[in-house]
């Protein structure tokens, strides 16, 4: 009786109520975070950001109008203003105040305190204050006025303009988001290119070696990045050599500059006085490509072999070449199977913080992602929990989206072939 039709399995439930508090656990910090990228750091070091959406009681201090407000009424100096309005925010209601620190709530809205040769202050509920003083004011700056007010919901675009536009190089995170469109772009359709071609003939085109091959490749799943560092680093210093001494010849080996260029050289554009860097764009697209590889000729061979046999037999039957079969038949066949690598491997470079500090070392910061760029910030900004979560969270905006809007593909690419 356990199994009949429209009832439901204990377990079946236990799987739902599992996969939504993944999902609940997954939602919780994204969203905090967004949140927290809205809010000025005052309320992030006040409140939790579910409390974004309500009222907050906050201590704070705020100094009044400078001397050079004073107007002299009835033979007084007047200073008049209000406390929220000179923090650029006209809104709050001051439940105590006080003029030390030692003893904010020492006077209610309403009342007012004496502040000797300072003169008279009276602060209302609303901010507004009056500072009168029967001998003329001096100083530049105002007088500090502690209070507790509790100020509505507010949010503020400001974090986003510093992050994205400042032009501090700690701050601006803009050069960074498409610094990081640069490595990740080519780094996802180069291995995706590589790869169909080299899963196509593992699977449909017969030669020797191919189980081995097959073999090789499956074992490269399981290398670590961490491990393969040191000798790919050596292999590209290597490379790197191997290719000036090709182009041309080099006049200072550590600057690698070329007093001539060889044919070779001017094929690639290279001039007499031209530097190579060989930690660049180039390195790090060699990288991700070389580790995202076994999985991609992995997977799009697993999927490839669980074609229609028929339909491949028919078109050379056809006079097709192997090429065509590829380009015409197999190919689009595959698009599931290439969205979804096309997906992991986006997410992956995207965020990826390694490679990028291992090839793209640019003491300018011209070549610095924003994984890099969050790390800076962190170490010159780690106070300002507003910038931090900002900058993350514009990080990541690219991979959530990539992910809501593809990962019908992701699923379906990655159970293809998995089963026959």
């Amino acid at each position: 009786m356990d199994n009949i039709v429209g009832k439901k399995p204990a377990l079946i439930w236990a799987t739902h109520i599992s996969v939504a508090v993944l999902v609940f656990l997954w939602l919780f910090p994204t969203v905090g975070l967004f949140v927290s990228s809205f809010r000025t750091g005052d309320q992030i070091a006040s409140s939790g950001w579910w409390k974004a959406l309500f009222p907050q009681e906050q201590n704070t201090m705020i100094r009044t109008a400078s001397s050079e407000a004073q107007k002299q009424i009835d033979g007084n100096y007047v200073i008049e203003g209000n406390l929220f309005a000179e923090e650029g925010d006209a809104q709050g209601e001051i439940s105590v105040w006080g003029t030390s620190s030692r003893d904010i709530g020492a006077y209610t809205p309403g009342d007012t305190a004496d502040l000797g040769e300072d003169g008279m202050l009276t602060v209302e509920a609303n901010g507004d204050y009056r500072l009168v003083n029967d001998t003329e004011f001096t100083g530049s700056r105002g007088e500090r006025v502690f209070l507790t007010a509790k100020t509505p919901p507010s949010f503020t675009l400001d974090n986003y303009r510093t992050v994205l536009f400042s032009g501090k190089a700690t701050d601006k995170m803009g050069k960074a988001f498409i610094n990081t469109f640069t490595v990740t772009i080519p780094a996802t359709v180069i291995p995706i290119l590589i790869a169909a071609f080299a899963a196509y003939a593992l699977a449909w085109m017969d030669f020797k070696g191919r189980a081995f091959l097959i073999a090789v490749i499956v074992g490269l799943l399981v290398v670590p990045l961490q491990l393969a560092l040191i000798p790919l680093l050596s292999f590209h210093g290597t490379v790197v050599e191997w290719f000036i001494a090709l182009v041309g010849t080099p006049m200072e080996d550590n600057a690698r500059r070329f007093a001539e260029v060889g044919w070779l050289g001017q094929l690639f554009g290279f001039e007499p006085g031209d530097t190579i860097n060989s930690k660049g764009y180039l390195g790090v697209w060699a990288a991700h490509t070389g580790f995202g590889l076994p999985l991609a000729i992995y997977l799009l061979r697993n999927y490839m072999v669980g074609l229609p046999k028929d339909i491949i037999e028919n078109a050379r039957v056809d006079g097709a070449t192997d090429f065509q079969i590829f380009t015409k038949i197999i190919l689009p066949l595959s698009f599931p199977a290439l969205a979804s690598f096309a997906i992991f491997q986006f997410l992956w470079t995207w965020n990826d913080l390694l490679v990028a500090l291992v090839f793209l070392i640019d003491s300018s910061g011209e070549t610095t992602v924003m994984t890099r760029q969050i790390v800076e910030l962190m170490g010159t900004r780690g106070g300002n929990w507003e910038i931090l979560a900002t900058a993350a969270f514009v990080s990541i905006a690219v991979p959530l989206t990539v992910f809501f809007f593809m990962q019908k593909y992701l699923v379906r690419g990655l159970l293809a072939g998995s089963v026959k």
